[in-house]
């Protein structure tokens, strides 16, 4: 594998690697502007080509490399490099054979030698195949091409809340509850579903172009069905699963026995970060973070932003409260106290907070439409009392007992309310119209992660250990300092009466 060197090398790769057609190759060579030369640079070259919509970013990246292979995964090619988390990386690709466009997932070789991420990858597949919700990513298939495993997902043309956020700021206050009040609609299915997420937050909310948000990486997923699942127990029974900046306070104490409750305040941690442009505790290292959301209330929202309503800085405090019973006790019930706060129009988002996707990979999406779906329908809005009225939500039939949680003893969600989820089909909302060595870099090695962007993917288990947490338990260290202290009391006593 050499580096090109000329624009003659580069042509050989490109050849080789067959990605470009080779008829497409030749008619954009024996274009007008091509008369008098290529142009001498193999930079300027790859420039000038992915102008022209012949090759992507991550292909001409590739090529730079001096790679010719591991352009394909199974029967997918790879156009662009759409995201990076802890569980690998996410490709836009097109299927060969259909021509159709997908997210691909793909965890590194380096991690398939792993049992607990090769386990949870394949469970994040499990859980997201039985969800299909217009709120929540859809997948198709978990396959292995090799010693590459990945997840076959839609590819939803937008961005996630951390990036939005980070690069444009707090959001307005109808956005904020128009995004929660979706997630918390994708929350309510995968409640009734029998899965728990465990790590919603801004960094795994997708939202196109459309304003329609939908959860992503259910990697830390539990699914209670699933008994033959203990990936949690074996391998991170002392370890505290999730994200620092966003995890429940009895998530720390135990990461396998939480219920939806948890991801109801992961939620408002979340909703918090839309209005505030920050994580509820922003400073402090991770250890402190995961003990404040244990001990400490995070900064009133209003103290921040003034303009937030009362009652809907209430409903987030509900979200956050540290007591689990003291929370909205089902998804359901957050998407009804956010409905009041939801205006009957919300602003689509900008073209400027999209993804930038190279001309070759882009695929245009018409915003002049809304979706009809739970939080963005396209009828009148109706009177309040009509948001109680029972109906289905679209995917699969799931059953409408009290709570999925149900067991010989009495459910901690037991709220009374038995049936479908109350937020129903529509609110009256709507928006405005290969062999390892020739993989490619992205897959084996990610690009370095920031420190923000680190804090904002899961938790080293190298790192953090839950007895850290446990209010009330003293350390060991501690303890034999304490000891030691006494002991050299004594022995200065007794040098003190020999003197």
């Amino acid at each position: 594998m050499s580096v090109p060197n000329s624009v003659e090398e580069l042509l050989g790769l490109i050849r080789r690697s067959g990605v470009v057609d080779e008829r497409q190759l030749n008619a954009y060579l024996e274009r007008p502007k091509f008369a008098s030369g290529l142009p001498a640079e193999v930079q300027d070259f790859l420039d000038m080509m992915i102008r022209d919509g012949i090759l992507t970013n991550f292909q001409a990246e590739q090529y730079l490399l001096g790679k010719s292979r591991g352009f394909v995964i199974g029967q997918y090619k790879l156009l662009e490099r759409v995201g990076v988390g802890g569980m690998g990386q996410v490709f836009l690709c097109e299927n060969a054979v259909t021509r159709k466009r997908a997210a691909i997932k793909v965890l590194p070789p380096s991690k398939a030698d792993q049992p607990s991420a090769l386990g949870r990858f394949q469970r994040e597949a499990r859980a997201a195949a039985a969800l299909e919700h217009p709120n929540v990513v859809r997948t198709h298939q978990i396959d292995q091409d090799g010693d590459l495993h990945f997840i076959v997902m839609d590819y939803i043309d937008g961005s996630n809340l951390m990036e939005m956020v980070q690069n444009f700021g707090a959001m307005d206050i109808a956005r904020a509850v128009s995004y929660a009040r979706q997630v918390a609609a994708g929350l309510d299915y995968a409640f009734r579903s029998k899965i728990i997420h465990r790590d919603i937050k801004p960094g795994n909310v997708l939202v196109d172009r459309k304003g329609v948000a939908r959860i992503l990486d259910m990697g830390l997923a539990r699914i209670l069905t699933d008994h033959a699942d203990q990936l949690t127990i074996k391998y991170d029974d002392k370890i505290v699963l999730g994200t620092a900046d966003y995890v429940a306070p009895e998530q720390v104490a135990n990461s396998h026995s939480v219920d939806g409750r948890a991801d109801i305040y992961a939620l408002g941690a979340t909703l918090y970060f839309l209005l505030a442009g920050h994580p509820p505790f922003p400073t402090g290292t991770v250890s402190q973070k995961l003990l404040w959301h244990r001990t400490k209330e995070p900064t009133p929202i209003r103290a921040i932003r003034p303009e937030v309503p009362e009652g809907l800085a209430a409903v987030l405090a509900k979200m956050m409260a540290k007591d689990p019973k003291a929370r909205y006790q089902t998804p359901a019930q957050v998407v009804v106290a956010l409905d009041d706060f939801l205006p009957a129009t919300v602003r689509l988002p900008t073209e400027e907070e999209m993804p930038q996707l190279s001309p070759a990979a882009r695929e245009f999406v018409k915003t002049d439409t809304a979706m009809s779906m739970p939080g963005l329908p396209s009828q009148p809005e109706p009177a309040r009392a009509a948001k109680a009225v029972a109906a289905q939500p679209a995917g699969k039939p799931v059953s409408t007992a009290p709570s999925p949680f149900a067991s010989s003893a009495p459910s901690p969600f037991a709220s009374g309310a038995a049936g479908p989820s109350p937020w129903g089909a529509s609110n009256g909302k709507a928006h405005q119209a290969a062999e390892e060595e020739d993989l490619p870099e992205a897959i084996e090695m990610p690009p370095t992660l920031t420190r923000q962007s680190r804090d904002n993917i899961n938790i080293d288990p190298n790192s953090v250990n839950r007895d850290t947490f446990q209010t009330g338990k003293k350390s060991r260290p501690l303890v034999l300092l304490f000891i030691g202290a006494i002991l050299i009391a004594v022995f200065a006593a007794w040098v003190v009466n020999k003197l």
